[in-house]
């Protein structure tokens, strides 16, 4: 093993000047695994799979995040509809400063991406810096995360703080990782066969995989402590959008009151934030969030376009995991 201060001698992923020393000195202890996988190196921590970038981003939220009792956490693992919910959470929480007829024009959703206005916690504000300014953030604020359960800051735990959990059918979720991080990666680092992904997938070799461990972890959280844990399905929120609305508000402490279910309010965001209006935005086909175009984050949005690329073998292989990772608990997806 090369001694820290022999960089020459380090794996890449060791020789990033923003890596924390206690989170190389992890590293250093974890499985890790092939560097072809995902395109990137991957270390296995309590249970789950990380980047090193994202290991950083998470150990420092851990350390030094402190959540508020008024927070609401927005949770998904990657590819699981995190950006769509975003705008839909954003929505609902700012909808009275933005329901005026010459206000709707100046929505921020309108001019922002939707990963502007709710920051990941370990993307974006623990991603390199240990005390981010939060100080501008009115309440409630409002953060997301890919982390999983035992990953989550402790004051999270300990808080009141809200945690809106979405989930996915594995096979959509699989389709949508594999295309979303063919786009992202350069030329130079290749791109990955879908029978490739597959398998890695499968194998829960995946970023913040295994995917239905994930899950798992906050189906049970939401069972637990239902005041706390909010549990989504994103295939319910695309055929029951005005219902799962309702829903949302009423945990996050925004419910519709009468008027505005009458006037037709829930209708004006479920249009607003829609994959139609939202892939369409200016906002959201040009520019960049971090090292992704931002249109990359806007594909097709279809429950189900698993049909139009895995084969009945994949079929098989991915719904017999799920039935059995899932059968204890009774969770369908």
């Amino acid at each position: 093993m090369a001694t820290s201060n022999d960089s020459s001698q380090l794996p890449a992923y060791l020789q990033d000047e923003n890596l924390t020393e206690e989170c190389k000195e992890l590293i250093r202890t974890l499985p890790t695994s092939n560097g072809r996988d995902w395109l990137w190196t991957l270390h296995l921590y309590q249970g789950f799979w990380f980047t090193a970038r994202h290991l950083n981003g998470v150990l420092l939220a851990r350390r030094h995040f402190r959540a508020a009792d008024s927070d609401i956490l927005l949770v998904a693992g990657p590819k699981t509809g995190t950006t769509w919910l975003k705008a839909v959470l954003f929505a609902l929480q700012k909808r009275s400063c933005y329901s005026e007829p010459d206000r709707k024009s100046n929505h921020p959703l309108l001019q922002k991406n939707p990963h502007e206005l709710i920051p990941y916690l370990e993307f974006t504000l623990y991603l390199k810096d240990q005390d981010p300014d939060l100080s501008g953030l009115t309440s409630p604020r409002m953060f997301a995360t890919h982390m999983p359960l035992g990953s989550l800051p402790q004051s999270v735990k300990d808080s009141e703080c809200r945690i809106v959990y979405l989930c996915r059918n594995p096979k959509d979720t699989l389709v949508s990782l594999w295309h979303f991080l063919n786009k992202v990666t350069s030329m130079e680092m290749g791109t990955y066969t879908l029978e490739e992904a597959f398998d890695l997938f499968c194998r829960g070799v995946s970023p913040y995989g295994p995917y239905w461990d994930h899950v798992l972890g906050y189906y049970k959280a939401s069972l637990e402590m239902p005041d706390k844990v909010l549990f989504l399905k994103y295939e319910e929120m695309k055929e029951r959008p005005i219902e799962q609305l309702k829903i949302l508000a009423d945990f996050s402490g925004c419910p519709f009151s009468e008027d505005e279910v009458a006037d037709g309010g829930i209708n004006d965001i479920v249009r607003l934030c829609s994959f139609d209006n939202l892939s369409k935005l200016e906002v959201n086909m040009t520019g960049k969030f971090r090292l992704a175009e931002t249109k990359s984050f806007f594909r097709k949005g279809e429950v189900g376009d698993w049909v139009n690329h895995l084969t009945p073998q994949m079929i098989e292989r991915i719904d017999c995991i799920t039935g059995e990772k899932f059968h204890a608990s009774g969770l369908k997806l």
